[in-house]
């Protein structure tokens, strides 16, 4: 299916590997322009190389560490040089350390905090408001299940990400007029890197899951460029699953 994208200019941070890297894979592929940003010079180099954009689109990578706001500062200006504007934020980031409540110390929140809340806001803060003077966006936040079940050692994760969900939701209805939709994918459990740093042996985690078997990072960047597309401009709010059935919960 057609996207009607071509064209669109997206940035999206934790590019350089795992389901940010599958979501910018996607979106060059329908002909959007991207920029990968992540901490890692060197991987996203290798990253850069392993997308293959179409329809004249471009590709391009920016070192930053999103929990640095005065890095966010400078990442949003160098991908409006280098993109002329940006249409399509993907926010991302990996997740913090793994540690459940005794094993947490106050400070790790702040940093847990500001990695996976903080910085998305303050993107937001930066690229609304060009959305809203041109009539149209996408903003999409790669985020967990976990803000519909929270998962254990994961207390870190839990609470900033459960944060920016509700941040997300009440974007979404201040903006829904400018044509910009908010929505965020909560994934369960894909092959990735920050999979295989939690669990030794990610393939037997299969057994759990109702599909039989553990995410694919391709598929979830198929879905995620579907809801940056024209046709999901009516889906807003919206904070979508994606674990191949393993959530018990009726919403």
């Amino acid at each position: 299916m057609e996207l009607r994208i071509i064209g669109r200019r997206a940035l999206v941070t934790g590019g350089s590997s795992g389901l940010g890297l599958a979501t910018a894979r996607a979106l060059a592929a329908d002909g959007v322009s991207v920029v990968l940003a992540s901490r890692s010079a060197e991987k996203l180099a290798i990253a850069k190389d392993s997308i293959k954009p179409a329809h004249g689109a471009a590709v391009h990578c920016v070192v930053a560490d999103v929990s640095d706001l005065a890095q966010v500062t400078s990442l949003i200006e160098q991908t409006n040089d280098l993109l002329g504007g940006i249409d399509i934020l993907i926010a991302n980031a990996g997740g913090p350390p793994p540690g459940n409540f005794a094993s947490t110390p106050i400070e790790a929140y702040d940093v847990a905090l500001r990695l996976n809340l903080v910085s998305s806001v303050a993107m937001c803060q930066a690229v609304v408001p060009a959305m809203q003077k041109q009539q149209w966006g996408r903003i999409l936040a790669i985020t967990s299940s976990s803000v519909r079940e929270p998962i254990d050692r994961l207390i870190l994760s839990n609470t900033a990400r459960a944060g920016l969900t509700g941040f997300l939701k009440t974007l979404a209805r201040e903006v829904a007029k400018d044509g910009i939709t908010v929505n965020s994918i909560q994934p369960g459990l894909h092959l990735t890197d920050r999979l295989s740093s939690l669990y030794p042996d990610p393939a037997a985690l299969a057994s759990s899951i109702p599909a039989g078997v553990v995410g694919d990072p391709d598929d979830f960047g198929h879905v995620a460029a579907f809801m940056c597309s024209e046709h999901a401009k009516f889906m807003t709010g919206v904070g979508l699953p994606l674990d191949g059935g393993a959530l018990h919960g009726l919403q």
